[in-house]
């Protein structure tokens, strides 16, 4: 017996050091957890937290050994019933699991009690103290929020090293002592404890830094002050709300499985990344419930669709109930619930269709503009949008584009119109086929084909209606030859009767024919020429001759046709050329034919060019292209005028002969030739003797003439005279006394009001070879700022011998009334003032040049005569670019 019980006991030994080995290995201790407490713990308090991830990560199951405390995920330590701690300390350990890791931990918290100290009190005979420092530091302390109480509550003790020498007294200050909130904290003097006397919302306070001092009865501090910090620890007191502001979204229907819809997010006020602001969503309820479109993710809150059987037509609004709730979704978690709305988005996936399958309707021949039909279509997309809005088309029967179909924007109805005339004798009924789409593109449906065009067929009778005459076609065209002479007939225009299909009982007339060159027969619309048809006239276009002509029925019924006559050319007109040719020496010794044919293409170039014999001596001609030629001289000419006969003949061997005037000029350009008749040296011509003795005797018959004007003139001569004879002798009079002029009272000449007549003016002027005709010119004289006008008489007939002189009897006129003025108001003036201002007459200094006078004796007051500066022959031009250098 005593030999099994020691056999029994060996086994139960290697055993148990067995399951303790596997402890040891599988077990991992982790630190010690040392928790100061009140004696007496109430239940469903907090009494501490630990860091349980710094002992094991990914623990999946916390348990407490003693049954008198649970622990959280997050390490909290709670008391489950009010317990009283008998001595003076207490201590249970916290099992830590993995199970995916098949891991354990064990963490153990001792728990012991504060006790209370008896005051001591410093002598005074004792040295004074010597500040040391603080070798303690009391554990980061927390306080519950919402907390029950019993208030006060006892929540720290802070001690010094001091108060084993000396007596000391303890004290607090800052927020929740002497600032806001105020009188949160107080400290017993004694014993330093520290209690709190009413709840707190971690939500408005989440910490306090609260200093503590500890101080001798007379006021001596041995320590630094204590900061303590008073942590508070959050209490799921706040239920999460959502965020979303906009609760109506939308989703296009027909969209995938899988489409996003919205994201709804929420709110939570705990504190921040524990469980209980770990928040999930859910999909409460869906309206309408059946079938389920929707889901949500629990964590992010996106709302997707799960089927793809979302159809607006079905039903376009559906409204979920939302739920999200805190505690990472568990059901003593706080939660709220909230509605919201989801709209489907039209697609065209609906095709329109019409209302009848056919339809019946009529019109009259010949009515245009006109509507004749209306159809309704049905649509089950949104209305008025591009998915619902009707595009017609008609697809048959519509090929002379008579009808036209459009959509009325109000009814989204198809109007029928008739654009051009329908002809009951043509076809008495047109068959149209219709179809209709959307202005959208079709989409296709989840487990659907995509939509097709509805078509319909439109049956239109034209009835029938008494007409007048048809012209068809509108135009018709005849030919005809070039030079047709007058008196021909053509064929005419024919209308017919759309009744009868003949053109009896029509009479026909002409609109339009602009040369006038046709007659019209009113019975049968035959043309007759009345002029020579001319292809080169100006009246033909293109070979065509038009001639608009009308057809009236017997009723006055009427229609209007164009006849085109095309007129086929003939070579009847030789080349044609510029007969004035410049040649400028300057820039080339040669000039450029270019003659034109009036007729066309075919009876046109290759141009053969042939040069007189007369003119070879000086000239060549050089053909170029069929087109040109080139006209050259053969050595330097004088600048002249030249006579070059040639020779131009058509590719038919239509010609003519052209006399060239060719002017060999001083220039660079043709335009820029300047060269006069007087500049034209003559040419060595021998007369004959026919042009001698018709020279001779046109030269009696001048001399004749000039006699018979001579006698005429000089029986007309002056009778009386003013001035001396000897005025106009062929002397120079001295005229540089260039003295001072005196003052002169009366500043201008005037023409008296009254003035006695000493002389009489009126005379004759004779001009060289005849009687001149008189033109009146005027002519200011200036003196003391004043003008009086000189009017005189210049010849502009033949023979006038000095354009820029006067004659006698033009000074005689202007100064003998002015010297009769000044003859009376000397008579009439005492101090003989007058005397002293007259005009002075000059002697006649010979003849003038062509540029007249210069200088201030100039008889013109504006710039006469300089036009030929703008005209300043190719000599001229280096004197003036030279003048412009400089």
């Amino acid at each position: 017996m005593a030999v099994a019980y020691a056999a029994l006991r060996s086994i139960f030994c290697k055993q148990l050091l067995f399951y303790l080995l596997v402890l040891i290995l599988l077990c991992d201790a982790c630190p010690k957890i040392s928790l100061q407490v009140p004696s007496h713990l109430h239940a469903e308090t907090v009494i501490g937290k630990v860091n349980v991830e710094a002992c094991l990560k990914s623990a999946s199951v916390i348990l407490s050994s003693d049954p008198a405390f649970r622990i959280l995920e997050d390490g909290s330590i709670y008391t489950t019933h009010d317990l009283l701690l008998s001595s003076e300390s207490k201590s249970f350990s916290i099992l830590l699991s993995d199970s995916q890791y098949q891991e354990q931990k064990e963490m153990e918290v001792v728990l012991s009690t504060r006790e209370k100290k008896s005051p001591k009190k410093r002598h005074a005979k004792q040295s004074a103290p010597k500040r040391s420092k603080r070798r303690w530091a009391p554990i980061p302390c927390s306080l519950m929020e919402n907390s029950l109480g019993p208030f006060p509550q006892h929540i720290q003790q802070i001690q010094s090293d001091a108060a084993q020498n000396y007596t000391i007294f303890y004290s607090i200050s800052g927020p929740g002592v002497d600032k806001e909130p105020f009188n949160l904290f107080y400290i017993e003097k004694d014993t330093g404890d520290i209690y709190c006397t009413r709840s707190i919302d971690r939500e408005q306070y989440d910490q306090f830094m609260v200093y503590g001092y500890a101080t001798t009865a007379d006021g001596y501090a041995p320590d630094y002050p204590l900061l303590l910090l008073f942590k508070v620890e959050d209490d799921n007191d706040n239920a999460p709300y959502f965020e979303n502001k906009v609760t109506v979204f939308s989703v296009p229907e027909n969209c995938r499985t899988g489409t996003s819809v919205a994201q709804v997010t929420a709110i939570d006020n705990d504190e921040p990344g524990t469980l209980h602001t770990r928040l999930k969503f859910k999909i409460l309820q869906q309206i309408p419930d059946q079938p389920k479109h929707f889901s949500i993710h629990p964590d992010t809150g996106v709302i997707t669709t799960t089927t793809p059987l979302l159809d607006r037509e079905m039903c376009d609004t559906y409204k979920l109930v939302m739920e999200v709730r805190d505690m990472g979704g568990q059901p003593f978690g706080l939660f709220t619930t909230g509605t919201i709305t989801i709209s489907l988005e039209d697609e065209n996936d609906n095709s329109p269709y019409f209302t009848e399958t056919s339809y019946t309707t009529e019109i009259e021949e010949n009515r245009i503009d006109v509507e004749i039909l209306r159809m309704k279509v049905t649509d089950q997309d949104l209305p008025n949008t591009p998915h619902s809005k009707a595009v017609y088309t008609i697809l048959k029967g519509n090929e002379n584009g008579s009808f036209k179909i459009t959509t009325d924007p109000n009814t989204n109805e198809g109007v029928l119109c008739v654009v051009k005339p329908l002809n009951y004798e043509v076809s008495r009924q047109v068959v149209l086929q219709i179809g209709v789409l959307n202005e959208a593109q079709f989409s296709k449906a989840a487990n659907s084909q995509t939509p097709t065009m509805c078509t319909t067929t439109v049956t239109v009778n034209v009835k029938d209606r008494d007409e007048g005459p048809e012209c068809q076609p509108p135009v018709k065209i005849i030919q005809s030859k070039d030079g047709l002479p007058a008196g021909q007939e053509l064929l005419g225009y024919k209308a017919l009767d759309p009744e009868t299909r003949n053109s009896e009982g029509l009479r026909y007339q002409k609109l339009g024919d602009e040369g006038n060159w046709f007659e019209i027969n009113e019975q049968t619309g035959n043309l007759k020429t009345v002029k020579v048809l001319d292809r080169e006239s100006k009246f033909v276009k293109n070979n065509q001759y038009n001639v608009s002509v009308v057809a009236t029925d017997a009723v006055g019924r009427s229609c209007t046709g164009t006849l085109v006559v095309l007129i086929e050319d003939t070579n009847d007109h030789p080349p044609q050329i510029d007969k004035e040719v410049t040649i400028c020496q300057h820039e080339k010794d040669y000039a450029v034919l270019e003659p034109v044919d009036p007729d066309g293409p075919d009876n046109g170039p290759p141009f053969q060019f042939l040069l007189d014999n007369s003119a070879t001596k000086l000239w060549t001609l050089e053909p170029q292209d069929g087109k040109r030629a080139i006209l050259r001289q053969k050595q330097h000419m004088n600048y002249n005028y030249y006579s070059v006969p040639i020779q131009i003949q058509d590719r038919h061997g239509t010609s003519a002969k052209h006399v060239l005037s060719v002017r060999v000029c001083d220039c660079t350009a043709p335009s820029e030739c300047r060269m006069s008749v007087r500049d034209v040296k003559p040419a060595n011509v021998i007369l004959g003797k026919w042009a001698i003795v018709a020279m001779a005797l046109g030269s009696a018959l001048l001399l004749c003439i000039l006699f018979t004007c001579f006698c005429i003139t000089v029986k007309r001569t002056v009778k009386k005279k003013c001035f001396p004879e000897d005025v106009a002798q062929q002397n120079l009079i001295v005229s540089n006394t260039e003295g001072p002029g005196e003052e002169v009272m009366e500043a201008n000449i005037r023409i008296p009001t009254q003035t006695s007549n000493i002389c009489d003016t009126s005379m004759s002027v004779g001009t060289l070879g005849g009687q001149g005709v008189k033109t009146q010119q005027s002519f200011e004289m200036v003196k003391g700022g004043g003008h009086n006008t000189l009017e005189f008489s210049k010849g502009t007939g033949q023979g006038v011998a000095d354009a820029g002189r006067y004659a006698y009897t033009d000074w005689q006129s202007f100064t003998q009334p002015r010297l009769g003025e000044k003859v009376y108001l000397c008579a009439q003036d005492e101090e003989h003032k007058h005397s002293e201002d007259y005009v002075r007459s000059y002697n006649y200094e010979g003849k003038g040049s062509m540029a007249s006078s210069v200088g201030c004796c100039s008889d013109r007051q504006d710039e006469e005569g300089l036009e030929f500066l703008d005209h300043l022959e190719p000599k001229f031009r280096t004197l003036a670019k030279t003048c412009i250098k400089k």
